[in-house]
């Protein structure tokens, strides 16, 4: 049964990874999980969302727990599609589930929670002049990140630590990364990280870190009804 809040993965629903973090915040029967790839087998997503050579990258979990690379340009069309269909159905407030920068997505009627939207500006009004480090899933996303991250007073500091394939290890070298380079507030900016990653930075940096998704299912949880 659709409800008139709704969550929008790009991947595949529910996120079994990270739904105790937003249920935390959002109550579970007043919210309908939708995933970009319910349903695709893993040749049909190849088919529809491969990226290319050149394209922006997008990086999600599948449901068996698989990392799976997709074409930005692709995606947003996909996504596009979802919104339109999920309005059609009576969503009014639709939260989605990817840090990722969209240009074209638009509702009609219902409320569109965009986190490239809604995230940059907020972290730059809460850092102010001090230097972000950002953690993003994969290396090719740090020089598509200089523009997202633009505004911010200082420029902002980048380590790469996937949350789906990533282990500590991986994460206490990301951690070190952004100490050598004068970090002072860490973003963990991608849905898939969760309160584990971020207390791995935290025991090696001991400074704040926070979640993308965390800010988000905290904004969204006042417009559930």
């Amino acid at each position: 049964m659709m409800t008139s809040f709704a969550t929008l993965t790009i991947g595949q629903a529910p996120r079994s990874d990270i739904m105790p973090l937003l249920m935390a915040y959002l109550p579970a029967k007043s919210v309908t999980h939708v995933g970009l790839l319910d349903g695709l087998s893993t040749e049909q997503i190849e088919q529809r969302y491969a990226p290319a050579e050149g394209d922006a990258v997008l990086v999600t979990r599948l449901l068996d727990g698989s990392q799976v690379s997709l074409a930005a340009s692709r995606v947003e069309r996909g996504l596009q599609e979802k919104i339109d269909l999920l309005e059609e159905l009576g969503c009014m407030t639709i939260l989605l589930l990817c840090t990722g920068e969209f240009n074209h997505l638009h509702a009609k009627n219902a409320l569109l929670l965009e986190p490239d939207r809604i995230i940059p500006p907020l972290i730059s009004s809460i850092i102010g002049l001090h230097r972000a480090g950002v953690v993003v899933p994969v290396e090719s996303q740090v020089v598509e990140q200089a523009n997202k991250w633009r505004k911010l007073a200082k420029a902002p500091c980048f380590a790469v630590a996937s949350p789906y394939i990533s282990d500590d290890q991986a994460l206490t070298e990301a951690a070190m990364r952004l100490a050598e380079q004068g970090a002072e507030v860490v973003l963990l900016d991608c849905i898939g990280y969760n309160r584990h990653h971020a207390e791995v930075l935290k025991k090696h940096l001991n400074i704040p870190v926070l979640l993308s998704n965390v800010l988000m299912a905290k904004l969204a949880a006042e417009l559930v009804v």
